[in-house]
């Protein structure tokens, strides 16, 4: 019996001996032949290949395998060696000889590749029933959709039949299919993921995206599967994230203005929406309204402007000879990119800019930004009955986001009455991938609820998790005039910092007022010391440096050890200093001492 597939249950259960990989695909077998009416799969799970691998995973241990025996299913726009790649479009299938460098990576470290999932075609859809494969059905109710064009990853891990899986998303695709399958629905900074083995959809503007039953569990696939890659032009490095509102005591999030949130007569979506924020501002969250007709703007860009021939030009050739062998509605879209000229696509990208700078203002007053994921959920019928205008509802809030260069992350908001499942998505700008993961995280530990259908508990904390990217952070502990309110606090705040927690030190301290009665000094002591108020605050590596070199001696830097366990810089004085300095230590906290004073 396997209870969960999230990866920290998996390495339990293989550490214990209770399980092998061998053990789990044999489960995974079994379990792909339980939704023969699914259409999950384009190439289904195949016993010998997946035996093979998992025999050869025992013979080589799990040491230094990161992704050990988990399995993964893969969109089937993504490469892998020997298998097929069909676009759920027959007539263009090839077998690549190598895999996508992202599933190669992430084969590199152990991970096992269940089989190749269904799409809408050329990834042109958000829906899930645009496959002449067949229409993939949501996990939870088969006569609603699953939600595109990623509909065969999510379902199978909603499903229970990987661990994780890959999509890739354009316009929305790893996250819709999320909502509607309560799942994980990670989309990454743009870039971050090698694209090198993915057929286009938009080249300038695909993400390879990861489906996942918990943030840390997608925090884990993320750090093994990113990395810079030559053969792709619009890869780039990770670069370090800024202020990680994530795990941050207080934080603030925008909320769109009512007039710009749509729920398409859904009272159940926007009861599960106004239920996020609240739930946000319970995790520390302050609620700030913003003008989100910029970002909604931006979305018509995609499909209302130039963009779609790209989708032309990634199958020029191919839908040039033969037309006849794409589905009508994917047909219809792709040709309609061969009409724009060169001088409208210049004429957007200038509207682009225009966009992205009205946008850019909004992150000086928020951390992140929460809107649905998508407004409502369609049946299957209503989908075919207008496949258009109700593909294009779907997007409302999912368009804009890799024009404007924006990292996101879907999470599961709840129920509906009638048991389908509605998430939100929470974005903040490109390389905060890792503050949005922290913050889904914390989401999904304060509902301890189980992710997809299969699963029987809440997502378990992975306290091991690595961290795909650095920290472009400081933290600094202050004991003194630098607290909040007092008369030094300008100096973090005029460097933006932000206040990431109010706690105090180990009991390792004795702590002084200096002789000029303005500031304190904390010595560390080898006994008789006690733990002393403080807040930790994080700010840019560069504005601490200006920072440190403005603080006057005897005061200094250095690491000051917290009552949590853990380090941080903080101002820390030279015993030189103490002349005239009077003890406060029993004091153990500035506010205190001053207060006592007046």
């Amino acid at each position: 019996m396997i209870d969960s597939l999230t990866i920290p249950a998996l390495y339990a259960a293989y550490r214990s001996g209770e399980l092998t990989p061998t053990a789990l695909v044999n489960v995974l077998l079994q379990r792909a032949t339980e939704y023969p009416d699914h259409a999950i799969w384009i190439t289904a799970p195949e016993a010998a290949r997946l035996r093979a691998r998992a025999r050869a995973l025992e013979a080589r241990g799990m040491e230094g395998l990161p992704l050990f025996g988990v399995p993964f299913a893969i969109k089937d726009n993504i490469d892998l060696a020997g298998v097929p790649t069909t676009c759920a479009c027959p007539d263009y299938a090839y077998t690549p000889e190598a895999s996508a460098t992202v599933v190669a990576r992430l084969e590199a470290a152990g991970a096992i590749a269940i089989g190749k999932t269904n799409l809408d075609q050329f990834a042109t859809g958000l829906n899930g029933t645009r496959s002449p494969y067949g229409a993939c059905r949501n996990a939870f109710d088969p006569d609603f959709i699953s939600g595109g064009s990623s509909s065969g990853s999510a379902v199978a891990v909603a499903l229970g039949l990987a661990s994780f899986s890959l999509g890739t998303d354009t316009a929305g695709s790893g996250r819709v299919p999320a909502a509607f399958n309560n799942l994980i629905g990670l989309k990454p900074t743009r870039g971050l993921l090698s694209t090198t083995g993915v057929v286009p959809a938009c080249r300038s503007l695909d993400v390879v995206s990861i489906f996942a039953l918990s943030a840390s569990d997608a925090q884990r696939v993320l750090a093994v599967a990113a990395a810079p890659d030559s053969a792709d032009v619009y890869s780039r490095a990770a670069e370090p994230y800024g202020f990680d509102f994530g795990r941050a005591a207080s934080f603030r999030f925008g909320v769109p203005m009512r007039k710009d949130l749509e729920f398409f007569g859904d009272a159940d979506s926007e009861r599960l929406f106004d239920e996020a924020v609240q739930r946000l501002r319970a995790l520390g969250g302050e609620a700030v309204e913003i003008d989100f007709a910029p970002f909604l703007d931006t979305a018509r860009l995609l499909y209302g402007g130039p963009w779609v021939a790209e989708r032309y030009q990634a199958i020029r050739l191919f839908i040039d000879a033969q037309p006849e062998a794409l589905l009508p509605v994917t047909r219809d879209i792709t040709l309609g990119g061969a009409k724009p000229l060169a001088a409208d696509a210049f004429a957007a990208q200038y509207q682009l800019r225009a966009l992205q700078q009205v946008c850019a203002p909004v992150w000086d007053a928020v951390d992140c930004i929460v809107t649905p994921t998508a407004g409502t959920i369609y049946t299957r019928a209503e989908m075919w009955a207008d496949p258009i205008r109700l593909n294009s509802n779907l997007g409302l809030y999912t368009n804009f986001m890799n024009l404007l260069d924006y990292a996101a992350i879907a999470v599961p908001s709840g129920f509906r009455h009638d048991g389908l499942p509605l998430g939100v998505t929470l974005f903040a700008p490109a390389h905060q991938d890792v503050p949005l993961l922290h913050l889904a995280e914390r989401w999904q530990a304060s509902r301890a609820l189980p992710c997809g259908r299969a699963e029987t508990t809440g997502a378990p904390h992975d306290h091991d998790a690595p961290q795909p990217t650095p920290s472009g952070q400081v933290r600094l502990a202050v004991v003194g005039a630098h607290l909040s309110g007092l008369p030094l606090n300008f100096q973090l705040t005029s460097r933006r910092a932000r206040l990431i927690a109010t706690m105090r030190t180990a009991p390792l301290y004795k702590f002084y007022a200096l002789a000029d009665g303005k500031r304190p000094g904390l010595i560390r002591v080898a006994a008789g010391g006690a733990a002393i108020a403080c807040e930790v605050w994080e700010l840019s590596a560069a504005a601490f440096g200006g920072l440190v070199a403005e603080i006057p001696a005897p005061l200094g830097v250095g690491k000051v050890y917290l009552g949590d366990g853990s380090s941080v810089c903080g101002f820390i004085c030279e015993t030189a200093g103490l002349h005239g300095a009077l003890d406060i230590t029993q004091y153990e906290n500035w506010r205190d001492y001053v207060g006592e004073l007046t």
